[in-house]
């Protein structure tokens, strides 16, 4: 067992901060960095050492892919007019603007479409949903290597979804060919110390662990406590927000809080995606 810099126990206590976490009987530091994870939204005028953006994407490139397709790809923004216009673009979130380095993650069939038809191959199953859905999800996976690998190296990140709330702008921006898109934004830099944003607790294992069956009564309890453990933490935080279910039901109340994201499915037919 690796000796942690910080008490194991006392990292899975703020990942759930109502007395349900696990009593680990092993570790090592990729558990310690996973369990400090938390969003970084303020960061320092510093740049990243050299060969930063490199060693991100080839732990990015680490993460497993389906069949080996490699659908994903990413565009990496460092120029300051350029941020700026991107942070814009998603509803004006400033630390888009002010990190060192936004990265743009692309769900990117469009690479292998263009290899048929060089080839001139039928790649038939490009046009089905189960392909489109494993583009994306290849992307969240190498950008959550991506992610891990940046918080080992001491520095901060946030995922910004803003990125779809005008998906085609953001597409003529990069100059996306056919049957890519973009799926989300992340922010990479040092954190300013002055942030206070700490671990946010999360629900608790017996709403999302299920033995054998779904089941939904054993996560009613579950969600009751947690309500009362988040509106404690924002408590703390000063933002008087109530607990997690009355978030969710305010985040999903309407399609106005989609922030025009509402006409993704037809941006992404224009983009060539036909998820048969």
């Amino acid at each position: 067992m690796t000796t942690p810099t910080v008490p194991p126990q006392a990292l899975l206590d703020a990942r759930y901060q109502d007395g349900s976490a696990p009593h680990p009987s092993q570790w090592s530091p990729v558990l310690e960095t996973l369990l400090a994870h938390h969003s970084v939204r303020k960061y320092l005028p510093k740049a990243l050492p050299e060969g930063t953006l490199e060693l991100l994407v080839a732990a990015a490139q680490s993460a497993s892919t389906s069949s080996n397709l490699q659908t994903w790809s990413v565009v990496a923004i460092e120029d300051p007019a350029r941020k700026a216009m991107f942070a814009e673009l998603c509803n004006n979130q400033k630390h888009v603007a002010q990190c060192p380095l936004f990265l743009i993650w692309l769900a990117d069939l469009g690479r292998n479409a263009t290899l048929g038809q060089e080839r001139e191959a039928v790649i038939e199953a490009n046009d089905y949903c189960d392909i489109f859905l494993a583009s994306i999800v290849d992307a969240a996976l190498a950008a959550q290597n991506a992610v891990a690998t940046a918080e080992s190296l001491g520095l901060g990140t946030v995922y910004i979804g803003g990125i779809r709330n005008h998906i085609e702008r953001v597409a003529a921006e990069l100059k996306l060919p056919p049957m890519v898109t973009p799926v989300f934004g992340l922010c990479v830099g040092y954190p300013d110390p002055t942030e206070t944003a700490s671990v946010k607790p999360r629900l608790p294992q017996a709403a999302v662990l299920h033995r054998d069956s779904y089941s939904w009564p054993q996560q009613q309890p579950a969600i009751a406590t947690y309500d009362q453990t988040l509106k404690a933490y924002f408590d703390g935080q000063g933002m008087q927000t109530g607990g997690w279910t009355k978030s969710v039901m305010s985040r999903l109340r309407g399609i106005e809080q989609l922030t025009g994201r509402e006409g993704l499915k037809a941006s992404f037919r224009k983009f060539g995606f036909k998820m048969k």
